[in-house]
């Protein structure tokens, strides 16, 4: 199995678009692909949450449950959310649930919730971070950053953060992006010189399909 993991520089920034539009290269390709997030507040059904909108706007071919492991009602950080419903999650789960994943499809999509330091447990005996479950489960990771001012600063930290923590990052991919825009143009190139991580993909403000820019999407897909 191939997996990857869709982290981003902080909240709103569209991971969850750029995840459909990550599966939606894969199912157009006939090719057998899952789509698992760990945690998503904010919702108060599966089908009406993050992980029903990716599965739902790409054609991926799975049952509801196995979206996802754990999902919180008020639109707060997992561990906030979880604190308040008395119900936490539990890193042996999760790896379980994407593990019966991993056993029945050729390629798993992995996405986090807010950026990769966003805390789903943090209790007094027990901290898990979004962090933990990308190095539990093995995963490489890209990095979702909107194409605006500010995103410099705010990729090249999460891709150092990333780094630090000896994550594999696979390349950036550049939200609301416009080719002809000075600034937009810019940011790409500082983001790829100042990193060194290469924008492997752009998205345009509405369109559903990827811009790739060196190969195919299921080639940043891994073993693992």
């Amino acid at each position: 199995m191939r997996g990857l993991f869709v982290t981003g520089t902080g909240t709103d920034i569209g991971k969850t678009y750029v995840s459909a539009a990550i599966a939606r290269e894969l199912t157009r390709k006939n090719l057998s692909l899952a789509y698992y997030k760990a945690a998503v507040s904010g919702s108060d059904c599966i089908e009406h949450s993050d992980a029903g909108y990716v599965r739902d706007s790409s054609g991926i071919k799975q049952n509801t449950e196995s979206l996802l492991s754990y999902l919180y009602e008020k639109p707060l950080s997992p561990h906030l959310a979880a604190r308040g419903e008395n119900r936490f999650a539990s890193l042996e789960r999760i790896v379980s649930d994407f593990n019966s994943l991993r056993d029945s499809y050729d390629y798993v999509l992995s996405e986090g919730a807010g950026g990769i330091i966003c805390p789903v447990v943090w209790e007094k005996d027990c901290h898990l971070m979004y962090l933990d479950i990308l190095k539990a489960l093995k995963l490489n990771a890209v990095v979702v950053a909107d194409a605006g001012l500010g995103t410099i600063n705010h990729t090249v930290l999460t891709i150092s953060f990333l780094l630090q923590n000896k994550v594999n990052v696979k390349g950036v991919i550049l939200n609301n992006y416009d080719c002809d825009s000075l600034m937009h143009t810019d940011n790409l190139k500082m983001i790829e010189e100042i990193s060194g991580i290469k924008v492997i993909a752009t998205l345009g403000k509405g369109d559903r399909n990827l811009s790739l820019r060196y190969k195919n999407m299921e080639d940043y897909f891994d073993e693992c």
